[in-house]
């Protein structure tokens, strides 16, 4: 495989500072929203205790809300417990340069209980590790790629924070699907972040313009789900801080406007054996084999259960509308963007594309539940329904997404297929941590209620 650029090792990083190229290594890990929380290390102190040593980071992270304030309800860590330490250890293999940030490298890190060094079960990329076990016990691998949209502003993050997010101005005029011109005028930002991405290892293929006025689609190169899991995380965080410096702002919400096409992300995930794609079938380019049926056939019927997943929020699910590209049918199809599942490419290309997620989903959360799913499809040999031809939206007789964050935490704490694959402390926290946003929801005051009921109730 071809060396990716950015990427270091300890070798490479400790000629970098002794160099002056290097001094600051950032030490991250995401929580349960997909958010990078860390420290940043003197680069120095990094390589003389923690590449080894790993460091400290307080529990209450993986159980506090959007506000960062501690919520309670949480075994894992809460007041009585006295919020103690987690153990983050290093992973090596994420060590890259961030070219958009002065004299700074990243690692990524797994989150470990303090005294035992255990991986703590709770933690995002802790799920998806435990099952890629399972599949790499199964004999497969499994390759991905995330395909995340976004709105990009002109107005700087504080400015539209002072505005209430009422107001602001898009990058672009008008709808700008595929548009060369718009694209060029956008090319400012999104040209910036190409580069800072390929050159901090995370390869990229494209951008283009989406079906949105100042939304673009920013694709990578597909590699191993776990490696694509974290270069998810460093693209949104890379876009974040480069839409900082230029005075804009970006949102990965999966719906920012009700008039206006929401943000997906689309995943793509195939599985391998042997150097070949175990979903292709031997009969001819469109053909497909068995183990590609049963793990979509466990994808399909696992979905509306893991939905929390791949739908985290409250507006995660105001964006599945008829008509909106956003897919409403549990369904899958060949190249046909009205399912929530699409199946493209053929050979070693063949892939299943989910295009249930939103850009607000945390890919480690995401992709652990296809898997998860698909897994089970293999074990019991789950055949799909016959492929889906036509136009979904205008089906009447197809099991439909959950409607609402609720309904979907109803599904997820009751499947004892989730607390057979991810093990019944982890549903006990997420559950707990999705019934606390719906929860805040439902105490809030909205300007649509104000506008529909202040004078005319």
């Amino acid at each position: 495989m071809a060396e990716v650029t950015g990427m270091l090792d300890v070798a490479r990083l400790e000629e970098a500072v002794a160099a002056g190229r290097v001094d600051t290594v950032l030490m991250a890990f995401t929580d349960l929203y997909g958010r990078f929380m860390g420290k940043r290390l003197d680069a120095g102190f990094f390589l003389d205790n923690a590449v080894s040593e790993g460091t400290h980071a307080c529990d209450y992270l993986l159980t506090a809300d959007m506000e960062m304030e501690p919520v309670q309800g949480y075994r894992l860590a809460n007041w009585t417990r006295g919020y103690g330490d987690f153990h983050l250890a290093p992973d090596l293999s994420t060590l890259r340069r961030l070219s958009w940030q002065e004299k700074t490298a990243m690692v990524l890190c797994d989150v470990r209980h303090n005294a035992s060094h255990d991986l703590v079960a709770e933690a995002p990329r802790s799920i998806l590790r435990r099952q890629l076990e399972g599949l790499r016990g199964m004999g497969f691998e499994a390759m991905a790629a995330s395909e995340l949209e976004y709105y990009l502003f002109e107005d700087p993050y504080r400015q539209a924070a002072a505005k209430n997010y009422h107001d602001l101005t898009p990058a672009g005029g008008y709808i700008e699907d595929y548009h060369v011109l718009q694209g060029f005028r956008e090319e400012g930002f999104q040209g910036a972040v190409r580069r800072h991405l390929r050159d901090s290892g995370v390869p990229v293929e494209s951008s283009k313009g989406e079906w949105g006025p100042g939304q673009h689609e920013l694709n990578v190169r597909y590699c191993d789900v776990l490696t694509m899991a974290d270069r998810h995380c460093v693209y949104k965080e890379c876009l974040k801080e480069v839409a900082e410096q230029m005075g804009l702002s970006v949102t990965f919400m999966a719906k920012y406007a009700a008039e206006l096409a929401g943000s997906s992300c689309h995943v793509h995930l195939s599985l391998w054996r042997d150097r070949g794609n175990a979903f292709a079938g031997t009969g001819g380019p469109d053909t497909f084999s068995d183990v590609f049926r049963w793990f979509l056939g466990g994808w399909l019927t696992h979905l509306a259960e893991t939905m929390v997943f791949y739908a985290p929020t409250i507006n995660s699910y105001k964006r599945y509308r008829a008509e909106s590209w956003a897919p409403t049918g549990i369904a899958w199809s060949l190249d046909n963007r009205t399912a929530g599942f699409r199946v493209v490419g053929q050979g070693n290309g063949c892939r299943i594309e989910c295009r249930v997620p939103g850009a607000d989903c945390n890919p480690y959360l995401a992709y652990a539940a296809a898997l998860a799913a698909g897994m089970d499809g293999i074990r019991r040999r789950t055949e799909p329904p016959s492929a889906f031809d036509g136009n979904l939206y205008a089906a009447g007789d197809v099991p439909q997404v959950p409607g609402s964050l609720g309904e979907a935490v109803e599904l997820f704490e009751a499947s004892e297929f989730c607390r057979e694959s991810f093990g019944a402390e982890v549903v006990e926290h997420y559950a707990h941590f999705f019934r606390t946003e719906d929860g805040k929801y439902r105490e809030a005051v909205t300007d649509w209620e104000r506008k529909r009921y202040f004078e005319r109730i």
